[in-house]
């Protein structure tokens, strides 16, 4: 059963690495954060300027999520986001001394072992659930994202690209600490060998490497070491949805079905939940018992002030 208390971690833990876009090494802290912090990335180039984990920040997503809040920048925040939702953490700062989340491995697995390292730590603070009571869909063209209310926080992701490594994979799960370990956490991000100068002169992909990332030709994979599982593809992408779905600012009690979705409808889909309550509650009750929740409708000025 997910805990009833809000959670952040036991002690700071650092690691460093190149922004896959940008290629700029960056150094990044996860520090222990109080009750009611959520998750806020730092920037401690910038005199310790907060950007908050939140839909609202939300500023561009071309091949990656990225914040801004006055003017600064956060990039590729997916995968750690992932990581850190998956886990349960809800407190934590983020600090950066660049602009870009460090790729590591291009999957969440690094992360997974830093937060392992440290361990996490309760607070006496009741955590809150984003329950959600409606759903939600829409799509773009051959594209499609839904919500729909459900008793735990699950995830379908389906992806269909024309190569013969991908064709049409679909990842289902219940999101959990363990599941996401054992299912998501290693796959990594992928790219199109005939893409990568067109990306690198749009300023994209400067720091991928067959270090941070699966490369794929017209017949197979460039990395050595092949592929971690059979569908990493699929898994990525929900790994990635994931990561979007962190937006929200609070654990989610929901299921959300993805077909040929990617960042931009990710994050369309959480602007759009929280700018309408009526599609959700905020509870205390991790059970999804109605008859003994304690759940609070928010009027719109609420929400856009804690979301």
């Amino acid at each position: 059963m997910p805990s009833q208390f809000q959670t952040t971690i036991q002690r700071p833990v650092e690691t460093e690495g190149v922004g896959l876009h940008t290629a700029v090494r960056c150094k990044m802290r996860l520090v222990p954060a109080p009750a009611d912090t959520g998750i806020v990335f730092r920037r401690v180039d910038l005199d310790n300027f907060d950007v908050e984990a939140l839909g609202r920040n939300v500023a561009r997503v071309s091949y990656a999520t990225s914040l801004m809040k006055q003017g600064v920048w956060l990039s590729t925040t997916e995968h750690l986001l992932a990581a850190l939702y998956s886990s349960g953490i809800d407190n934590i700062w983020v600090e950066l001394d660049a602009l870009e989340v460090p790729i590591l491995d291009g999957s969440a697995r690094q992360f997974i072992e830093m937060l392992d390292e440290v361990g996490l730590r309760r607070l006496r603070k009741p955590r809150r659930y984003l329950r959600v009571t409606r759903p939600l869909e829409f799509s773009d063209g051959d594209r499609s994202i839904g919500i729909y209310p459900c008793e735990e926080f699950r995830v379908k992701c389906t992806i269909d690209f024309p190569h013969r490594l991908i064709g049409q994979q679909t990842t289902e799960l219940t999101v959990t600490a363990e599941s996401f370990r054992r299912e998501l956490a290693s796959a990594r991000t992928f790219g199109f060998v005939e893409e990568v100068e067109r990306l690198r002169t749009q300023g994209l992909v400067r720091g991928g490497s067959l270090q941070n990332a699966i490369v794929l030709t017209r017949h197979g994979v460039m990395n050595p070491e092949g592929l971690r599982f059979p569908d990493e593809f699929a898994r990525h992408k929900t790994l990635d949805l994931i990561g979007d779905l962190a937006l929200l600012g609070l654990p989610l009690q929901a299921s959300v079905v993805a077909h040929k979705a990617g960042h931009a409808l990710h994050t369309q889909l959480v602007m759009r939940l929280l700018s309408d309550p009526s599609l959700w509650i905020k509870t205390t009750d991790s059970s999804f018992a109605p008859d003994h929740a304690k759940s609070e409708r928010e009027p719109r000025h609420v929400l856009q002030a804690a979301s």
